[in-house]
C-alpha cells in the first residue's frame, strides 16, 4: 500500500516517465528491508536446542518423573531459562540437586544463564527437570513434549524421549 501511495505521488511531482526511475529503487530498498527482518526473525529462535532430552519412566503410576538432556545456546548473546512446561505434565520446574553437609537437597533454579556457544547439562544428581502432575501415562519409547521459556519472552520447543534407564555414554 505504500508502494502504490508513493507511486501516485510522485507522478503528479514529478511528470511523466519519472515514476520507474524512482520507483525501483524504493521498491527494491523495501523489498531488502523485509528480507533482512524475515531471516532475523527466522534463524534466531532455532539457536537454543535441547539435544539428547530424555524423561526417566517413573515407577508405577508415581505422580512426578525427572527430564535430562542438554540445553545448547548457539546464539550471538547469552541467554537465560526462566520457565519450562509440557502439555504432559500439570506442573514443570527446573531443579538442582546438591550435596550440603553430606545430604543431598534439592531446589529450584528460578534462572539458567546460558552464554554465548555454551551448553548446559540436565543429568541426574545435578540440574534436571521436574515433571509433576502427569496429565498422560508414560510409556517406555514414548515422547513427552517441553517448552522452555526464555527470558526474553522467546519459546524453545523440544522432545523428550521415555527411557526406563539413562542414556550409555558414547564411546570415546
Amino acid at each position: 500500500m505504500i508502494t502504490s501511495i508513493s507511486v501516485v505521488m510522485l507522478r503528479s511531482r514529478c511528470g511523466k516517465g519519472t515514476e520507474t526511475m524512482i520507483t525501483k529503487p524504493f521498491v527494491c530498498v523495501l523489498l531488502a528491508v523485509c528480507a533482512a527482518a524475515a531471516s532475523a526473525t527466522a534463524a534466531e529462535p532455532s539457536c537454543v536446542t535441547v539435544r539428547e532430552g530424555w524423561v526417566r519412566l517413573p515407577p508405577g503410576s508415581a505422580p512426578m518423573a525427572a527430564g535430562y538432556g542438554v540445553i545448547h545456546n548457539g546464539c550471538k548473546a547469552p541467554v537465560a531459562v526462566v520457565a519450562a512446561g509440557s502439555k504432559a505434565f500439570g506442573d514443570v520446574s527446573l531443579h538442582e540437586t546438591m550435596l550440603v553437609d553430606g545430604v543431598s537437597r534439592m531446589r529450584a533454579v528460578e534462572r539458567l544463564p546460558i552464554a554465548p556457544g555454551s551448553s548446559v547439562a540436565l543429568k541426574p544428581g545435578g540440574l534436571h527437570l521436574m515433571l509433576m502432575q502427569p496429565e498422560v501415562p508414560l510409556a517406555k519409547g514414548g515422547q513427552v513434549p517441553l517448552r522452555l521459556s526464555l527470558e526474553d519472552g522467546r519459546k524453545v520447543d523440544a522432545m523428550l524421549a521415555v527411557r526406563a534407564d539413562a542414556p550409555r555414554p558414547a564411546a570415546r
